[in-house]
């Protein structure tokens, strides 16, 4: 599934010259397609399976399936409006990759998509490859609904059976070999700095800056300002302020719960959390399943549990822990 954003940037890049855009079959749409291949072209109704980079005309990714090191998956739809992406995918077929250019105005007036801030363009540009298409054809909806079963059953087998690999080949890549450390539940880490202060023990309150971010690099929650500002989530109005973790207490993910008590105050740390000990094979909305996690995290103070439950904050976006055996 894991398919390198580079290089097919490289290999699109090095069609350009010889590939100019053409006009699509109706309204503003340009398009190039790279690969044709013979295959049925994409019906409305029809489930399909791409990698996919949104930007602008000045190359300011949006959107890129890459960063999640999953595709993304859609049913074609009856176009909103003409020279749409759904009439783009339209014109393309299982294993083909071309580039659209469609109309900034036209998705303003017809689907209310705002006009991204950091564009002077008339066009939104989407890279596209097609992984695979389930035909909808003559089938019911069930029988649909169950070929679509059969193939997420085999896409999410993959992604288990892959996750020890990309976690192994982060760290190759970064070259922490030397500097790692696992712990007997596969918690990975890296102890940049060795903090001085107390360690925290189960119901003791961790209070530390972090940044949360996949293995792609792609940022998806930190409390530091200037981290949220080049990662493009700072929400203004938000406290971007150290977060309070009771720890021992599985008050937030598995893998970050164990993590906080193996540090003292004034500890720099990374560590890498396989999904087992995250969100595991159902996700959340911004994390894929089977995807490990990665946390830069500073431990700026420890606050014994003394005077009875104190007042804490839970890791943002973060569902219930996992229950234990013990606890259902």
């Amino acid at each position: 599934m894991k398919k390198s954003f580079l290089a097919l940037g490289i290999a699109l890049a090095a069609l350009t010259s010889c590939k100019q855009f053409k006009k699509g079959p109706a309204g503003d749409m340009l398009y190039k397609i790279y690969e044709d291949k013979t295959s049925p072209l994409i019906k409305e109704g029809d489930f399909v399976s791409i990698q996919a980079v949104e930007k602008t005309e000045e190359d300011s990714v949006l959107f890129s399936s890459y960063e999640f090191d999953r595709p993304s998956l859609l049913v074609r739809q009856k176009s909103i409006f003409k020279g749409d992406l759904f009439e783009a995918l339209g014109m393309l077929s299982e294993g083909d990759s071309a580039t659209f250019k469609i109309s900034i105005d036209s998705m303003e007036k017809k689907m209310q998509k705002p006009k991204p801030k950091n564009t002077k363009g008339k066009y939104l540009v989407y890279d596209i490859k097609v992984l695979k298409v389930i035909p909808k054809g003559k089938l019911d909806d069930q029988a649909f609904k169950t070929k679509l079963n059969e193939y997420m059953v085999v896409e999410m087998q993959k992604a288990k059976n892959n996750e020890g690999g990309r976690i192994n080949g982060y760290i190759s890549k970064k070259d922490l070999k030397s500097k790692i450390k696992v712990t007997s539940s596969g918690l990975n880490y890296i102890v940049d700095k060795e903090g001085a202060g107390q360690k925290p023990v189960a119901g003791d309150t961790v209070s530390l800056n972090y940044k949360g971010y996949l293995l792609s690099g792609k940022v998806f929650d930190t409390t530091l300002p200037d981290e949220a500002k080049k990662a493009g989530l700072f929400t203004a109005g938000r406290p971007y302020e150290p977060l309070k973790v009771p720890v021992g207490g599985n008050s937030t993910i598995p893998g970050f719960d164990e993590a906080l008590m193996l540090f003292n105050k004034g500890t720099k740390a990374t560590v890498i959390i396989p999904s087992k000990l995250a969100y595991g094979e159902k996700g959340n909305p911004s994390i894929p399943p089977y995807t490990p996690l990665v946390f830069d995290i500073t431990i700026e103070n420890v606050v014994p549990n003394r005077a009875g439950a104190p007042n804490v904050q839970i890791l943002p976006s973060a569902p219930p822990a996992p229950q234990t055996s013990s606890q259902k």
